[in-house]
C-alpha cells in the first residue's frame, strides 16, 4: 500500500517522489499488460470423442452465459441455447460476412434450441439477440451480445 504523507525536508520529498514514481510505473505496466491478458470469461468449447465441439449457452434477460466462446475452425460445432426466461423470447444471430456464417434462429422463452455449423474462417465475430419492442432499445443495445472466436 502506498501512503501519501507530507514531511518537511529533502527526505520527505524523496519519499513522495518515489511513491509517485511507483504509482506511475504501476499504471503504465497495467495499461500495457491488460490488453494482452486472456479474457477470464472466455470458454474454450471442448471437442467430443465424436469430433464435435459442443457447449450449452444460457440465455437470460439481456445476457448470454458464457458470453465468449472459442471454437476451432474446420471442426463441427453444436451450440445449445437454453432460455432461462419465462415470457421473453430471444434469438441468436451470427451474421458477419467475414465469418462465412449466416445464422438467425429463434429461442422461445423457457425452451432450448441447438444450432449446428462448421466454422471455416478464423476471427472474432459478434453473437447477439436483435429482438426489439417498439420504442425500446434492442436486446443487443441492452448488452445481449457475445463473441464467437474461431481459432485455426
Amino acid at each position: 500500500m502506498i501512503t501519501w504523507t507530507m514531511r518537511q525536508g529533502r527526505w520527505g520529498q524523496s519519499v513522495i517522489g518515489v511513491s509517485l514514481a511507483a504509482v506511475v510505473c504501476l499504471t503504465l505496466l497495467m495499461s500495457v499488460s491488460l490488453p494482452f491478458a486472456a479474457n477470464p470469461s472466455a470458454v474454450e468449447v471442448p471437442l467430443g470423442d465424436d469430433g464435435i465441439q459442443r457447449a450449452t449457452v444460457e440465455v437470460d434477460s439481456y445476457s448470454f452465459s458464457p458470453s465468449h466462446l472459442i471454437v476451432r475452425a474446420g471442426k463441427p460445432v453444436e451450440l445449445t441455447f437454453k432460455s432461462l426466461t419465462t415470457f421473453v423470447p430471444h434469438n441468436i444471430v451470427i451474421d458477419d460476412p467475414r465469418s462465412g456464417l449466416s445464422i438467425r434462429e429463434e429461442v422461445p422463452a423457457g425452451e432450448r434450441m441447438t444450432i449446428k455449423f462448421t466454422p471455416t474462417v478464423p476471427g472474432s465475430f459478434a453473437l447477439y439477440c436483435d429482438k426489439k419492442l417498439l420504442f425500446f432499445k434492442s436486446h443487443r443495445e441492452k448488452g445481449m451480445e457475445g463473441i464467437l472466436e474461431i481459432r485455426p
